[in-house]
């Protein structure tokens, strides 16, 4: 019910985004999506990808300081407040939401999130009927 992804963190100074993204690049990992966070020292760079364990011992191997994490895909309704419909549901149940990011895929909105109450988040997925994704719902190649 949830999918991985990888937080890189990255110094913000020019090059170091492209690094990470060549070394991507030359291991033919596809990214799915991504978001940029940034502090005055460093940036958090999300990624969704095709290979998140191979990618994260890609980039360790580099040098890179990246982390793993679960997260939850929400597929929303492609019209306008289809977003909302779904933070109220979390809302409603006192779940709150650490931080969120939304894409396209195939026509079909999702919306990435993390949360520090997977298990009460499970639960108001279930109950409201919401189609989350897992692993083998991502592409391998966009």
């Amino acid at each position: 019910m949830t999918i991985r992804q990888l937080s890189i963190f990255i110094e913000n100074q020019s090059g170091t985004l492209q690094s990470v993204l060549e070394r991507m690049r030359q291991s033919r990992i596809q990214i799915i999506a991504c978001t940029i966070a940034d502090t005055a020292e460093y940036g958090i760079f999300r990624i969704i990808c095709s290979e998140p364990d191979r990618a994260c011992s890609e980039l360790k191997e580099a040098g890179v300081a990246v982390a793993i994490s679960d997260v939850f895909a929400i597929e929303l309704d492609n019209q306008p407040g289809g977003a909302a419909d779904v933070v109220a549901i979390f809302s409603e149940a006192g779940i709150g939401i650490t931080y969120m990011y939304a894409f396209l895929l195939d026509g079909r909105g999702i919306m990435i999130f993390r949360t520090d109450q997977p298990d009460a988040a499970r639960e108001a997925i279930v109950r409201s009927g919401l189609r989350c994704l897992g692993e083998k719902d991502l592409p391998t190649h966009v």
